[in-house]
């Protein structure tokens, strides 16, 4: 089958690679979509951290948002399963140490990440190995697009329920990239008024998108950092009401500083969220009963090959204004 391969930093090719084989507990997807976001780009680039700390190496293959359908089932696999339309947890647990015992498989310190840590090729191919226990399905209405969107939908589904924003309270969100614009949908969901603050507008927020020099100088009972520069976590603490929560989703490209007697003075709650496996299914409900509709934040689905491109940060002439992009591994 075909499947992308990054074979060094900025090296990236589509092989001809061995089929899977579901082994015990595992069942085999034909991936319908597969989306490609910041993190197989640090991968791609070779900037990812895990490249450096021995939890990834090359050749890698890379792809953790998809959906799809299962054409075949393993050993010990409920056969209901099959022909079943699913997406699935990236966080795969050992699902033996205290952390998994207590439902938190995410920071196990064994996990496979699919298509993030050696272990567990991932979904930017034909077809895909995955364990059953770690499915969700989908339901008819949400298509192979939004399924391929539980992923970061889950992520942005965390962290709006971490800011504890009540219905009619102000959120203000850090970011306008695909999870600061799908944390902008759930808050709205959730009745929160949503606000956002980026380089510049952006025509798919439907919130009001700020930059530094126009942020108004209102109450914000919930800030999100979902971006990558250094110093917007101290800016999210300096800017959050007395009292309450700024949650980090985004990781900044370089370390950043935030004073902690801002924190303790202002008795700031700080969260970090790693991982959608409590959001994903948050997410696939929302889609579902027609809460957010995020397909729009797609710019274009495109084949592996036409993935390469995407990833030197060429844009195809007909993509459309969103920030993710899919790949069809059909095509």
């Amino acid at each position: 089958m075909r499947a992308l391969v990054f074979t060094g930093p900025g090296r990236a090719e589509v092989r001809e690679v061995p089929e899977p084989q579901a082994g015990p507990g595992q069942v085999i997807v034909e991936v319908e979509r597969a989306g490609v976001c910041g993190t197989d780009v640090e991968l791609f680039t070779g900037e990812m951290s895990y490249l450096h700390t021995g939890l990834a190496s090359y050749p890698l293959r890379p792809g953790h948002e998809w959906s799809g359908t299962v054409i075949a089932t393993g050993p010990g696999v409920d056969g209901s399963w099959l022909r079943r339309r699913v997406t699935g947890d990236t966080m795969i647990g050992c699902g033996q140490c205290g952390r998994c015992r207590a439902g938190r498989h995410h920071v196990c310190p064994s996990r496979h990440e699919l298509g993030c840590r050696d272990g567990l090729p991932g979904a930017l191919a034909e077809r895909l190995a995955f364990p059953a226990a770690y499915l969700h399905a989908l339901p008819d209405a949400v298509d192979a697009t939004l399924g391929a969107l539980v992923e970061p939908g889950g992520n942005a589904l965390r962290a709006v329920r971490a800011a504890g924003v009540a219905p009619g309270e102000r959120l203000l969100i850090l970011g306008t990239g695909t999870i600061g614009l799908l944390a902008a949908m759930f808050g709205r969901a959730l009745g929160a008024e949503v606000h956002l603050l980026g380089l510049a507008a952006e025509p798919l927020a439907e919130a009001p998108v700020w930059t530094r020099d126009t942020l108004p100088e209102l109450p914000w009972d919930g800030v999100v950092d979902a971006t990558n520069a250094a110093i917007m976590p101290g800016l999210a603490v300096h800017l959050v009401e007395p009292g309450r929560t700024v949650v980090y989703i985004g990781l900044s490209g370089a370390p950043s500083l935030v004073d902690t007697r801002d924190i303790v003075l202002k008795d700031v709650t700080t969260v970090g969220i790693l991982g959608a496996s409590a959001g994903l299914a948050g997410a696939i409900t929302a889609y579902a009963e027609k809460e957010a509709d995020p397909r729009p934040l797609v710019a274009a689905t495109v084949s592996l090959e036409e993935i390469l491109d995407v990833l030197a940060g060429r844009r195809p002439a007909d993509a459309g204004p969103g920030p993710k992009f899919h790949a069809d591994p059909r095509r």
